[in-house]
């Protein structure tokens, strides 16, 4: 079995009203799907034009832009809700604030459609020190696993792709697929997140898709700019490219790329590679247990 995926360069733009937001989420929808792709990953923090709608100051406010993103949320995730019905594809939504009770703190949440209705969502669960310290956005609670008729899908928001435990619980609970919405302002982060995705593809044998966003966004504190590449990676093992690479964008190009993966050379390389790091992963867990200091 084979899916074409599609992961969005994703710029942030100024919107004077919300039918420009309809309007250019439907056109990145629509071109995708009519080039094939049946599962769409859009970038973390992609959502944050959304404070633009109430205006240059609020969007430039850091604590206010929380707000004004949330309080479009909704809205937002009916029109994803129904571009995946029309087009008949799977949208990862970029993630932005939420606040799920009004006496927490907001979570980065990314939200995951299906053309049947159902959806679900991904809180991250790692915040970065800009997060913490200054955008003093909550941490997730759960992790979730997505079965879909294109395998379990799991995501990992930005810096949690940075940490092996947090993808490796989806793959040990079946997930192939790991989508990687992030948002990096500089290449060295660009970069930890790349390196971090094709390191997550490799121990757990599973495709990893990257979507960034890129551009500058002068208006906004958190995303004033914004650097990337949009790429789909592999394990570099029978049936996949050498590399590890299986498609890849030009850095800060806004747009597409797809990537057609096929489940069965996943299966295949997890029952029969040349090398088994998802179902080898027990015998370092046996070894790392105590951790003898020697004196030299």
């Amino acid at each position: 079995m084979t899916v074409r995926i599609a992961t969005a360069a994703y710029p942030n733009t100024f919107l004077e009203s919300w039918a420009d937001y309809e309007r250019k989420i439907g056109e990145w929808v629509a071109e995708a799907a009519n080039n094939g792709a049946e599962i769409l990953l859009f970038p973390e923090y992609g959502c944050m034009e959304l404070a633009t709608l109430a205006g240059a100051a609020t969007a430039s406010d850091l604590e206010a832009s929380i707000d004004a993103v949330s309080q479009r949320l909704g809205d937002a995730d009916a029109l994803h809700a129904e571009l995946s019905r029309r087009h008949g594809v799977y949208i990862c939504a970029a993630s932005g604030p939420c606040r799920v009770e009004a006496s927490r703190r907001p979570v980065n949440r990314a939200r995951f459609f299906a053309p049947s209705g159902k959806a679900g969502y991904q809180d991250k669960l790692v915040m970065t020190r800009f997060e913490r310290e200054e955008w003093n956005i909550a941490a997730g609670e759960q992790t979730r696993v997505f079965d879909t008729p294109h395998g379990r899908i799991g995501i990992a928001i930005c810096y949690d792709s940075e940490f092996p435990l947090v993808a490796h619980a989806m793959a040990d609970a079946g997930a192939e697929i790991l989508l990687v919405p992030s948002a990096t302002e500089a290449l060295a982060g660009y970069w930890r997140v790349r390196i971090g995705a094709q390191a997550r593809a490799l121990e757990n044998q599973c495709i990893a898709v990257h979507a960034p966003i890129v551009g500058a966004a002068e208006w906004s504190p958190a995303i004033d700019i914004s650097r990337g590449a949009a790429g789909i990676y592999c394990p570099p093992d029978k049936g996949f490219p050498e590399t590890g690479v299986l498609a890849i964008g030009k850095m800060d190009k806004p747009g597409w790329v797809y990537g057609d993966v096929s489940l069965d050379a996943i299966r295949e390389v997890r029952a029969d590679g040349n090398v088994l790091n998802l179902s080898d992963w027990k015998f370092q867990d046996e070894r790392i247990a105590d951790v003898e200091i020697v004196e030299l």
